[in-house]
């Protein structure tokens, strides 16, 4: 097999050659370095979706031709995402969600979970693979260490403490503030020798690197697995859930309706099997398609190369930051690693709000990226060390619909298809902003926390907007 060249990939992610205007007036192609939060389109992911369309119709329960192509690229979908990350169909279930949040509450609905259990929850995890075991289980943390990183030590003690409470442990891939990878599969050797399951958010690792989750049952094979179209080049709203079947046996279900039967009358129901009894109402078999696309365009481009390529950024940004005074990088700043981790890297500019950061690569660079706390609070306030006291003061400001003060970091995150050019041009601007030299003026929203250049006209209806 002939492999396409990662310029070539470039060359047709969808809106790679869209251009936003910057607060001088001129115009610069859009630099997107917020890829853990959303990747853009393949262009083939979108040429096979809009083949699809042509024959697009009811899935599983229509009698035309349409209907049949539909149902049928359904199935083979399933069974393409099954291979993708090495489950096996007679003993894993397959099933689509909107996204890996709700992929993530669904599991946490339908485990079998039991009075006195718990849910063993590292504490890097975002908050999709947290707070849905709030409402199932007994939730205990897995600690960090002094990088941020999950402190398998601490892993094993609690394991050793909480006996055989515990039921599951809940981990992330990748973590998307970070960018540290976890080692999933010692973690379920872990896991499965003191008498529990694993889950793994792979969310974040998907797009980035080959994952298998092993024969059911096995010693290191992963349980349940969630991850999403969104952060893999398939943007059309589909998650998928993968899971030994046993999790999903009882008749509890967390949603019910069309797709879930196979005969109702008025006083009793006969479920589905899996899949069909857990995809209540009709699929996105559009969003489907691209997704298993998306996977096979990732599994022929490489996820070897893939890796490589955004470790040969990660690891040039990182030396680039190392070079400019009043920048604070947060986690694993170490180049040489950059193969050992994904292409997230946090950062400050001291002295500097990370909104206003945002707001004048933004304005001044016509490059996306990401602040905040990333919907990883508890992780955040970790590594960042606020106290007891501060929190409480955060929680004062936000119930008065404040959200200047809100702490945070700058986040980059690389994609396949960026290029060392890119990179370039993020550490030009950081170099001027952190010695102060940048152009606009900006006023901060104190509801939102975001920064505004004044008179900047962006053009965001000029770009897009419905109904014309």
């Amino acid at each position: 097999m002939v492999r396409a060249s990662l310029d070539d990939v470039r060359r047709r992610v969808v809106g790679i050659d869209a251009e936003v205007t910057l607060l001088d007036g001129s115009k610069r192609p859009y630099i997107n370095f917020d890829n853990a939060s959303t990747t853009p389109c393949l262009g083939r992911v979108l040429e096979r979706t809009a083949e699809f369309l042509r024959w697009y119709g009811s899935v599983g329960r229509g009698a035309g031709f349409k209907s049949d192509v539909s149902t049928t690229a359904m199935s083979d979908a399933r069974a393409s995402l099954a291979s993708f990350v090495g489950a096996d169909l007679a003993a894993h279930t397959v099933i689509f969600t909107k996204n890996t949040t709700e992929a993530l509450n669904k599991l946490a609905h339908r485990f079998p979970f039991a009075a006195g259990d718990v849910v063993l929850c590292s504490l890097m995890e975002h908050h999709s693979n947290d707070l849905p075991w709030r409402a199932a289980a007994e939730v205990e943390r897995i600690g960090i260490d002094r990088t941020g990183r999950l402190d398998l030590m601490h892993l094993e003690r609690q394991l050793g403490k909480l006996g055989g409470r515990v039921r599951l442990v809940g981990v992330t891939g990748g973590s998307n503030v970070t960018g540290y990878i976890n080692p999933i599969h010692d973690i379920a050797e872990m896991a499965h020798a003191a008498g529990a399951q694993v889950v793994v958010d792979a969310a974040q690792l998907a797009a980035h690197r080959t994952i298998q989750m092993g024969p059911a049952g096995g010693a290191r094979s992963i349980d349940y697995l969630a991850f999403a179209g969104h952060k893999m080049y398939a943007p059309f709203g589909v998650g998928v859930l993968v899971g030994l079947k046993e999790a999903f046996l009882s008749y509890d279900f967390d949603m019910v309706g069309g797709g879930t039967v196979d005969l109702v009358t008025l006083n009793d129901t006969q479920w589905s099997g899996l899949p069909a009894r857990e995809e209540a109402g009709s699929l996105n078999a559009v969003g489907i398609v691209a997704l298993a696309e998306a996977a096979w365009c990732l599994q022929e481009i490489g996820l070897d190369r893939i890796a490589e390529h955004e470790a040969a950024l990660t690891a040039r940004f990182l030396r680039g930051l190392h070079e400019i005074d009043g920048i604070i990088v947060h986690g694993d700043d170490d180049p040489d690693r950059a193969t050992e981790r994904l292409g997230v890297v946090p950062f400050e500019v001291r002295g500097m709000p990370h909104q206003l950061v945002a707001a004048i690569l933004a304005a001044e660079g016509g490059i996306g990226v990401r602040t905040g706390l990333f919907c990883s609070h508890p992780y955040m306030l970790e590594v960042m060390d606020y106290g007891t006291a501060r929190v409480a003061g955060l929680k004062k400001e936000l119930a008065a619909g404040v959200r200047a003060k809100l702490p945070g970091f700058t986040r980059v995150s690389f994609g396949l298809y960026n290029t060392e050019l890119e990179v370039d041009a993020l550490l030009d601007l950081l170099v001027r902003l952190a010695s102060g030299r940048y152009a606009g003026e900006y006023t901060q929203d104190l509801a939102s926390g975001a920064f505004h250049a004044k008179g900047h006209a962006r053009g965001v209806e000029d770009a897009f907007a419905l109904g014309r």
